[in-house]
Parts: structure tokens; sequence; C-alpha cells
């Protein structure tokens, strides 16, 4: 073998051993950002997860409003790509309890009573109008000492949590996307996927509750959004029985 020929299967030999390296280290890059993913929507390989919902208009099929229904894709995506199945389910129909299966729950407690549930239980702080009368009042979120009014169409409000039953990532977690608008939901799923790897540098797989405000709705659909306030803390303190009676009246 001449010094040409042996230059020629060393090259070739060192640009094989190159590749190598590259895609061993591209595979295990990719695969812990899929286990970062995994850990921070709880959804292990082959894992099952329920996305729960209303029914439109109170009926009996279960029929989703078209941005709820835009949601639930944006959602199915990540579930997906967290190589895990999802169940859709409608919020009158689950009957469980949390931690076994991931669970996302989209639509405010007025049309979802497992939205209501949630609130009540894991999210004390927050209290949310269901009446539909004075009509400025309808729909308006109470947290802590804080009131957020909907202006519709121009101005309105959802909240993004991650929640576990211990409040420190203890069994599978439960995201609510909790609007006053279903473009409010769509938006708040929009905001976690794009926003997901942030998430889960700060808060880890820990609990959080997010207040985010959809400006312009009806020029800008679910696109522009804003950050409020990280409400974890009120959200999660119970609201003084004066400030709850004044909400309840």
């Amino acid at each position: 073998m001449n010094d040409d020929v042996r230059n020629i299967v060393l090259g070739l030999v060192a640009t094989g051993i190159s590749a190598s390296l590259g895609w061993l280290a591209r595979t295990y890059l990719w695969r812990r950002k899929l286990r970062r993913k995994q850990a921070f929507f709880g959804l292990p390989d082959h894992s099952e997860s329920l996305l729960v919902v209303n029914r439109a208009a109170g009926g009996p099929e279960l029929t989703v409003m078209r941005s709820d229904m835009f949601a639930l894709l944006e959602l199915s995506a990540l579930i997906k790509d967290c190589h895990a199945r999802a169940q859709l389910v409608a919020h009158d129909a689950t009957q469980q309890g949390f931690g076994e299966r991931t669970e996302f729950c989209v639509g405010g407690p007025y049309s979802n009573h497992r939205m209501a549930a949630h609130l009540s239980s894991l999210l004390p702080g927050v209290w949310v109008n269901t009446e539909t009368e004075p009509v400025q009042e309808r729909g308006a979120f109470r947290i802590g000492g804080e009131h957020y009014r909907m202006e519709r169409g121009r101005s309105e409000y959802v909240l993004l949590a991650r929640l576990s039953a211990d409040g420190h990532g203890a069994g599978r977690p439960v995201f609510l996307f909790c609007g006053q608008r279903a473009v409010t939901n769509q938006a708040a799923a929009r905001y976690l996927a794009r926003h997901h790897e942030r998430l889960h540098r700060k808060y880890g797989t820990g609990t959080f509750v997010l207040l985010l405000k959809v400006v312009n709705s009806q020029a800008y659909g679910p696109d522009v959004v804003e950050l409020v306030a990280d409400v974890t803390r009120a959200a999660r303190t119970p609201l003084p029985e004066t400030a709850a009676a004044d909400t309840a009246a």
C-alpha cells in the first residue's frame, strides 16, 4: 500500500469516526431533550393521558367548541411528541382522582365541572364568576385580592397551571387551561407548547399558576399573549372569608 492509498483510507476512517461521534452526540442530546419534556408533562413512553373538555351548549353529545378543539390539537401534538397516548373525555364523565395519569383540563368552571372541582380543591385562592349577570362581571377572575374583568375581544384572561397532588411534583400532573373564553384556552395551550422548555427550566416538575392576558383576540385570535403574573402563591392560599362572601354576593 503506497502513501496515497494509505492517506485515503485513513481519511475515510477518520470521516466515519467523526460522523459516528456526531450521530451519537445528536442522539444523546435528542434523547435528553425528550426525557426532560416527558418529565415536565409526566408522560413517559407509552403512557396514557386524559384530555378533559366540556360539552358545548350543555348538550348530551360530546361537541367541542372550535377554539377548544384547536387547543386539543395543540396538546395532542405535545402528547404525541412524548410518545404517549391521549383519551378524550367529557368533564362530567371523569370520575377519578388525579396523579395516576397526566390530565389536561380545558374550559372554565361554568361549563367544565371537572375544572370547578380542581379550582375548589387545588386553587382555593381563585374565584371565577359563573353568573351571567351583570354582563360586565361575567367570567371575571378574583385571585387573592386582585380582580380581573374581561373586555370581550380586547382584553381577556386565562389561567395556565401545572399542579400535582402534593404540590412538589409527586405523581402525574394536572394541567389547567381555565379561560374567560374558548379562544383564551387555545391561547394558553399554544403558550405552553411554545414555552414549555423555559417553564421547565424555571419550575422543574413542580407546581406553578400563571395568569395570561390575551390581547385583541378579535383581530389577532390566540396569537398575542402577555404574561401578567405568576400567581402561584395567591392561587393556593384560600380567600379570606370576607372576600369569599363578597365574591359570592
